[in-house]
């Protein structure tokens, strides 16, 4: 792990629930498609000497898209294969700060299959909110190929190309609660 470059107090911040989200969009024949997962987990962990780790799950079985049907499609094992992979996760091997900038780099697992990632983005905070918990801001966005991580799924159109890009955008922002 590679230390911080700023003081974030050492601790445990965990995700609050309630004002963070995780949500992937690719490009569907002409429009961007838009999804979201109904729960996961971030803890970011922070030591005396100032290294950091985060670590976040998302069950796959908790997919928010306007399709029911479409639901059930990304459950199989076309896409994420829920009853054989049920979550993506992400483990940091690197958290660096500097000035308002994280960069996390780490493992990201989708349907089994493993690929180191590095994602940078914004960092707020911490602040202590009106009732006395410190909170903390990050959000990370990347763009992955999903064709690494097995979601090989598509469909040819009529005069040439596909259905689905291969390039997803994650996206994760956190409100995390120390404590």
């Amino acid at each position: 792990m590679t230390a911080t470059a700023t003081a974030i107090p050492a601790g445990t911040y965990k995700d609050d629930g309630v004002h963070s989200n995780a949500s992937f969009a690719v490009k569907h024949m002409l429009a961007t498609f838009r999804g979201s997962f109904g729960r996961f987990n971030a803890v970011l962990t922070v030591g005396e000497d100032g290294e950091a780790k985060l670590v976040g799950t998302v069950p796959v079985d908790t997919v928010i898209v306007k399709d029911e049907n479409l639901v059930a499609h990304l459950q199989s094992p076309e896409f994420f294969d829920a009853e054989q992979h049920p979550e993506i996760r992400f483990e940091s091997t690197s958290f660096v700060i500097d000035g308002e900038t994280a960069t996390v780099t780490g493992d990201l697992t989708i349907k089994g299959h493993t690929e180191q990632v590095t994602a940078q983005g914004p960092i707020a905070g911490p602040i202590e909110d009106p009732f006395g918990n410190v909170k903390l801001g990050l959000q990370f966005e990347i763009v992955v190929d999903r064709t690494k991580f097995g979601l090989n799924w598509n469909a040819p159109l009529p005069k040439g190309g596909f259905m689905l890009a291969n390039d997803v955008t994650l996206a994760v922002d956190l409100e995390l609660l120390q404590g």
